[in-house]
């Protein structure tokens, strides 16, 4: 994700030819460029410092009014500060992410007649007024409706209605009565009431805390489904890019197990640098709001916001249950994804913070066979990505399709439903050719940060901008990669080529591995895919008088040489369905459908 800060920076190095482009009518004069005002006629009013450790930085000192170059943008463009990222980038030349996302949803609109009107005297103020602090003109900003029975809250994005919440003020057993309305897109509460271009903002597990922190005089937006983990937070997935305009993000969370949950799983996918920590001497805002505390407290304990430490830096105990995990000998069944082979289960597992390397020989099936590979990663919840930089998108989906389908031609609306199933669980780098190894990581970072995917496909290595005998170049290559998946906890599956060998009868191994010997040194795993030519051809000379010791010979061997997670390395034997292009533990073994579908005209 590009923040308005990373922007602006960006921007203030090119500041001078920024400043002609934008106010074209100024002039130079020492270290400043001089207009008259924000309108761009000729004066010395306003400078823009081009040089030094204000660069990029803007005053009016006839207004008093300041700020980088985005704000000039802003000004001058009468543009949000959205729409000045978005200036500002097609001026640097900074590319959008190309990303193909096969997630195709259609929501439903709320229907804004069934808010009821704003009625000024009901039970539903009262509690908001009374019992919960509120004043009448915060419930106007955040546009919340009352009854004598229930609490409306109107998710407005950019004057659209996306979602309707409705809480009943009496709880039920104890407990919270909430609706919302079906299949609405996931919206953060409260866009309508921050302030134009403010470039901090706090969020809260609930609307109230969020209209609390509002009369705080803080711009606050809350959570639609509160804390927690896991599909709670697939609302960043649709507010990805508005949130990249806050250069400063705090976290205002309970301090319980699920509070602080969401404080874990967002803050990487937000950015560490910009969030921000909060604690609150009660369990929420609005807490602290009932038992006394006055807004400015309330708005200096938020604003003291602690930094997060960083992510290399930990307490011993943090990584206890892991460590009483592995001496129980579950730490790699909790955290390894398995192959779709059961007879391997227990021997090769696919963890978070892994690179895994592939190779084998020219045309012996690797990328096919890790394809099979992925959709056992989807079939148990993973989200993936491929850089597929050898083959066109419509080609790789439609082998993958095949392997999903355990069937040679599926019909249309097989593949539809297969495609259905993609929809959470697959995206793909639309780039075939050559890509430069800084675009594949700003990508991927972003596909961590929004989509929250965690298991990432390159095929193949020699595909990533670097010479044969580049050594150093895939040294940096790879240690960028390696950087990349701890950072974010994520699996790398990277296939890279072998030296030429004398002939097809014996696989490779991780000392063939064309390029520099780091590539396998710094990888977790490295993996070997031999298809057994040697059968095939024996196969069509003899035809149906083949031998069945010849036919009994396997396929395809998958060989470990190196598993530094595990303790397991060795050779897997399996064959292989033409049909379904997918690999079976066992001889006349049936294909495994990924995808259920049955309706009868989608199997041919």
């Amino acid at each position: 994700m590009i923040t308005a800060s990373e922007v602006s920076k960006r921007l203030s190095y090119q500041a001078e030819a920024f400043a002609q482009y934008v106010l074209p009518n100024g002039k130079k004069v020492g270290n400043d460029w001089c207009v008259g005002s924000l309108s761009g006629e000729a004066g010395k009013s306003l400078k823009i410092v081009l040089n030094g450790d204000k660069q990029g930085v803007w005053s009016d000192f006839a207004t008093d009014e300041s700020g980088d170059l985005l704000d000039l943008i802003a000004q001058t463009r009468n543009l949000t500060i959205t729409e000045s990222i978005k200036f500002a980038k097609q001026w640097l030349g900074v590319p959008d992410v190309n990303f193909v996302a096969h997630k195709v949803t259609s929501f439903e609109k709320p229907a804004e007649a069934k808010l009821p009107g704003c009625v000024k005297n009901n039970k539903g103020m009262t509690y908001l007024c009374e019992a919960r602090g509120l004043t009448s003109e915060t419930v106007k900003a955040f546009d919340v409706r009352t009854t004598d029975s229930d609490l409306y809250f109107p998710f407005w994005r950019a004057g659209v209605l996306v979602q309707i919440k409705t809480l009943a003020i009496e709880r039920h057993q104890g407990k919270k009565k909430i609706r919302v309305e079906k299949g609405c897109e996931p919206c953060l509460f409260g866009w309508q009431a921050l302030p134009v271009n403010t470039k901090i903002v706090v969020l809260t597990e609930g609307e109230i805390d969020a209209m609390t922190l509002h009369q705080c005089g803080l711009p606050a937006l809350s959570l639609p489904f509160g804390g927690g983990g896991g599909k709670k937070h697939q609302w960043l997935e649709y507010e990805f890019d508005r949130l990249a305009v806050f250069d400063e993000i705090y976290l205002c969370f309970d301090q319980d197990e699920v509070g602080q949950q969401a404080v874990a799983e967002l803050i990487p996918r937000l950015g560490l640098h910009r969030c921000r920590v909060v604690q609150l001497p009660h369990k929420d805002a609005n807490e602290c709001l009932q038992q006394g505390m006055s807004l400015d407290d309330i708005k200096q304990y938020v604003l003291r916001g602690a930094s997060v430490d960083p992510i290399e830096l930990k307490s011993a105990y943090h990584f206890v249950d892991k460590v009483v995990a592995g001496f129980s000998g579950g730490l790699d069944a909790l955290s390894g994804i398995t192959p779709p082979w059961e007879k391997i289960h227990g021997k090769i597992a696919f963890r978070e913070s892994e690179l895994s390397l592939w190779t084998g020989i020219n045309g012996h099936g690797k990328s096919q066979f890790l394809g099979h590979i992925i959709l056992g990663h989807m079939e148990q919840g993973q989200r993936v990505c491929v850089a597929s930089l050898e083959l066109k998108p419509e080609r790789l989906l439609m082998r993958l399709t095949r392997q999903a389908g355990a069937i040679r031609e599926p019909a249309e609306g097989y593949v539809r439903a297969i495609h259905e199933w993609y929809q959470d669980k697959l995206w793909l780098f639309d780039v075939v050719g050559n890509t430069k190894t800084e675009r594949l990581i700003e990508v991927f970072t972003y596909a961590c940060q929004r989509y929250g995917i965690n298991t990432f496909v390159i095929d193949s290595m020699m595909k990533c901008g670097m010479a044969e005998d580049d050594y150093n170049g895939h040294k940096a290559f790879v240690e960028a990669l390696c950087d990349f998946k701890n950072q974010f906890d994520c699996h790398i599956h990277l296939i890279a080529h072998p030296r030429k060998g004398v002939d097809e009868s014996k696989a490779p191994n991780k000392l063939d591995i064309k390029g520099s010997g780091a590539i396998s040194d710094l990888a977790d795993n490295v993996f070997t895919v031999w298809r057994n030519k040697g059968k095939e051809q024996v196969m069509q000379r003899e035809g149906e008088n083949t031998s069945d010791e010849v036919k009994g010979k396997p396929d395809c061997i998958w060989a470990c040489d190196k598993q530094r997670n595990g303790e397991w390395e060795g050779r897997v034997m399996l064959w292989f369905d033409p049909g379904s292009f997918q690999y079976l533990g066992y001889e006349n073994q049936k294909p495994h459908r990924f995808v259920d579908f049955s309706t009868a005209q989608g199997v041919n």
